[in-house]
């Protein structure tokens, strides 16, 4: 016992030493390095750097323990073990560092371009894992231990998971796409082909929250948002045309309905909040002549969807005082019935 002590108290005392040596090196390498990759503006450095720090100190672990054995005895019987010991948080570290880094760089990708995904879902949470169980297999195959059948068995085990999970799957890829496809975004203003309309307030992994004028949410799965035809009033830009049609009979003139029209719809321009002065609003007589009408269409800009209800109340008020004013009568349903009498015989 005595001999086994006296050959490794000076491995472990050297072992010890070192460690604590790396890790004033290392702290300072990462305290100059710290402050060289702001100056270059690198963000992928600066990623790297923040990546690296937990790893590193396995490292500066695994370097010590192999000076360490480097001094003892090669027919000592717990060289091999260290050896391996070395081997296996060399492959964790490396496993810890690949997903710390795989995980930053994709969140730095999701901030840049804008994406609503939270920083600490599903998605990071699949990728982490799946480098993890990476490396965990590869540390087994290390150690002797057959990793075969865990495969096989992950494999069987995976394929039931998918078509046990066929719908929620659906969704998240589904969901996955919006999110990278940014042709709905949250705030955006859309309506489905089914007629229900609202704000996006939230895309989660599986389902897109939608909140409606009324005030009601409605959950979607995102498997069936993206099989509908949408309509986002919010792209490529949140203004829009917005039609006003007008129906006068007949005697009216035409010249004097469009100065009617034209005045009030500039007035309006000034007077309402939310509609804008450019691109100018038009009249127009279209679609022209009706079965028992003049038809024209009053087309203005305003800033948001969701104001269309209230400019409309507004402008058709303004419109409805300004023609009676004129005198200019508005069309009336008219429907001509024949009656033919009996034919008397002769």
């Amino acid at each position: 016992m005595k001999d086994t002590v006296s050959i490794l108290a000076l491995p472990i005392l050297v072992s010890c030493l070192a460690f604590v040596i790396l890790v004033i090196i290392r702290s300072i390498g990462f305290r100059l390095l710290s402050r060289i990759a702001p100056s270059n503006s690198s963000k992928a450095a600066e990623i790297t750097l923040l990546s690296l720090k937990t790893p590193t100190y396995y490292w500066c672990l695994a370097i010590a323990l192999s000076i360490g054995v480097g001094l003892s005895e090669p027919s000592t019987k717990y060289t091999l073990m260290i050896h391996k010991l070395i081997e296996i948080i060399l492959i964790l570290s490396v496993t810890l560092a690949a997903a710390n880094l795989v995980g930053a760089l994709l969140r730095n990708y999701i901030r840049k371009m804008e994406i609503p995904i939270p920083t600490t879902g599903l998605v990071f949470g699949i990728i982490k894992g799946a480098i993890l169980l990476i490396g965990f297999l590869i540390v087994l195959s290390t150690l002797g231990i057959a990793i075969s059948p865990m495969i096989t068995a992950l494999g069987v085990g995976g394929l039931a998971v998918g078509l046990a999970l066929k719908d929620t799957l659906s969704s998240l890829f589904a969901g996955m796409h919006i999110l990278l496809e940014k042709s709905i975004r949250i705030g955006d203003f859309i309506r489905l082909e089914n007629g229900l309309e609202g704000r996006v307030v939230d895309i989660t992994w599986r389902t897109t929250r939608i909140c409606m004028l009324s005030n009601n949410m409605v959950i979607i799965p995102n498997d069936k948002l993206s099989e509908s035809v949408v309509t986002n009033y919010s792209l490529p830009e949140s203004r829009m045309a917005l039609p006003l049609s007008v129906s006068v009979d007949y005697r009216a003139e035409a010249e004097k309905v469009e100065m009617c029209l034209r005045d009030e719809i500039l007035k309006a321009v000034q007077d309402l909040e939310g509609i804008l002065p450019e691109p100018a609003p038009t009249v127009w007589l279209n679609p022209g002549f009706g079965a028992g009408s003049l038809d024209f269409t009053v087309i203005f800009q305003i800033g948001d969807v969701v104001d269309q209800t209230r400019i409309l109340h507004e402008v058709r008020k303004r419109v409805l005082n300004r023609l009676k004013k004129e005198g200019i009568d508005l069309s009336l349903p008219q429907q001509i019935i024949n009656i033919q009498g009996e034919k008397k015989p002769v």
